[in-house]
């Protein structure tokens, strides 16, 4: 019972926080599609602060309803004024407050690429357009042997919305098993790792090329929770999730990675595919290693 009414409690705080804000959000979003040049620049800017007051205040909520231990290691020096692109492993929807828990005003305030579907989420879904979230539809192998004329798709969304990102700084963060990863799926795909879905390449090798000389540093991020399951976000909210480590490598880009043609040039796209699987081979067993420490 206990646990049921910390949930409520805390989606009830969440809610008046979201409806709380709304509105300014909405207002300045409005505003950046009516004013020109520096006035847009002022009205986007004024919606990433709601953003982030947003996060720092269901990050007060998170404190004081719930024992959760968020475990945040690395990520020394990291700054607002630059963009960064971040790299992590995803489980569940608790890693977007582990990623707030993290990094909101470290560095600039992080776009998600989202699926389409998700702009239908009651309030949230027009704070994400707000915030220039951009939306990616997924086909199917078997829809694009039917339409091929679509498949391309994502990867242009990617390069519209790093035009966008150019603007101010930026922290993107790009999910490269390109969903949840389960046992199932792993076994489903024959993923090579133990604790990791296989990597896409696609996305980040845009959002390199469109932002290379922009982007500061790479964030490998790997959540971790301890406890043998992955927990999902009603058991957060419940604090029924004693602990969950965030580790963080900063790693130097090497501007070989953004100088070649991805979707033309066979050599370079395997070469950004293997720093790809090298950054999973490491992360993998990182999660190995921090799953088998001791409490």
């Amino acid at each position: 019972m206990r646990r049921l009414l910390t949930g409520c409690l805390v989606t009830l705080l969440l809610l008046l926080n979201t409806l709380v804000l709304f509105g300014p959000l909405m207002v300045f979003a409005l505003l950046k599609l009516l004013l020109p040049g520096r006035g847009r620049d002022y009205a986007s800017w004024a919606v990433m602060w709601i953003a982030e007051t947003w996060a720092e205040i269901d990050k007060l909520i998170f404190a004081l309803c719930i024992p959760t231990q968020w475990d945040i290691r690395g990520g020394e020096g990291l700054r607002r004024d630059t963009s960064y692109l971040v790299i992590s492993n995803h489980q569940s929807w608790v890693d977007i407050p582990a990623l707030i828990q993290t990094l909101n005003r470290r560095t600039p305030f992080f776009k998600f690429f989202l699926k389409k579907e998700l702009i239908w989420v009651p309030f949230l879904g027009l704070a994400w357009w707000a915030l220039d979230y951009p939306f990616m539809k997924r086909y199917t192998k078997a829809f694009l042997a039917k339409h091929p004329e679509l498949a391309g798709q994502d990867l242009k969304i990617t390069q519209q919305a790093c035009e966008l990102f150019k603007r101010q700084p930026v922290t993107v963060v790009n999910y490269l098993e390109g969903t949840r990863f389960t046992p199932a799926k792993r076994a489903q795909q024959q993923s090579p790792f133990n604790y990791l879905l296989k990597p896409k390449a696609g996305g980040v090798a845009f959002v390199l090329a469109a932002m290379g000389e922009q982007l500061d540093a790479v964030l490998d991020v790997t959540v971790v929770y301890p406890s043998q399951r992955i927990p999902g976000f009603w058991r957060l909210i419940c604090g029924d999730v004693p602990k969950v480590i965030i580790d963080i490598r900063t790693r130097e880009l090497d501007p070989a990675l953004w100088q070649g043609d991805y979707e033309n040039d066979p050599v370079f796209r395997q070469t950004v595919q293997n720093w790809v699987n090298q950054l999973w081979t490491e992360k993998d067993a990182r999660i190995a290693a921090l799953r088998d420490e001791r409490p």
